[in-house]
């Protein structure tokens, strides 16, 4: 047993050798496969204002009774966040949270926009606590910029430009917006397509892209 044993810890040696470049190779293949299925961004449409335009300014009363310019350009010199809910959407409420953490961390300002039964609403704002984040309860925001479906989300930055809008439903569709704003590009799609990720069209800066005529078939999916 003794003379065995040398031969022993030797095949356990190489064992774990091999277990451990398995591993390696895994770990390289795992990270490979990560850019390869990188989240998709928020998905954008090619209706109401595009990205790249002036936002259109709408005069509104938050439900705290605080008078409120939408789209206009920020007097504390941050980016705005529109982001339109609703009580009876389950998504929304799964957001919210998110949202408010998320408006914490990227220092933005957070707009919460609304369309419906009031009392709803603000049952939804206390169950959320969400006192402190305006809250605008106005249809005719959400028909200005074509909103159709929830939640949505349109990123204004502090010169009153929209740079980025769409379906939300995840933080990973919310950082995309500020992404998008960062590296000047409309969407998260033509970000990733400029580093080979994934397939397209050579991308253009959002002031480019805004110029361009608009297609709904470069609508991207989530």
């Amino acid at each position: 047993m003794a003379a065995a044993l040398p031969y022993i810890v030797m095949i356990q040696l190489v064992v774990t050798l091999v277990l451990a470049v398995l591993l390696f190779g895994l770990a390289r293949q795992v990270g490979v496969l990560h850019e390869r299925v990188a989240p998709m961004g928020a998905m954008t449409s090619d209706q109401g204002p595009a990205v790249g335009e002036q936002a259109p300014v709408l005069a509104a009363t938050t439900l705290g009774g605080e008078p409120i310019e939408i789209g206009a350009p920020s007097t504390g010199g941050l980016s705005r966040l529109l982001l339109f809910v609703s009580p009876t959407c389950p998504v929304c409420k799964k957001l919210l949270p998110i949202a408010r953490s998320f408006m914490n961390a990227e220092k933005l300002e957070l707009l919460l926009v609304g369309d419906g039964d009031l009392a709803a609403q603000r049952a939804m704002i206390r169950a959320f606590a969400l006192e402190r984040v305006p809250y605008v309860n106005a249809p005719e925001v959400g028909m200005t910029f074509r909103v159709g479906k929830l939640p949505y989300a349109v990123l204004i930055d502090a010169d009153g430009v929209i740079r980025a809008k769409g379906l939300v439903n995840s933080r990973e569709h919310l950082e995309s917006l500020v992404l998008a704003e960062e590296t000047g590009f409309g969407t998260i799609q033509a970000y990733l397509a400029a580093k080979g990720i994934v397939a397209g069209d050579a991308p253009r800066p959002a002031s480019e892209a805004a110029a361009a005529p608009r297609n709904p078939q470069e609508i991207s999916p989530t």
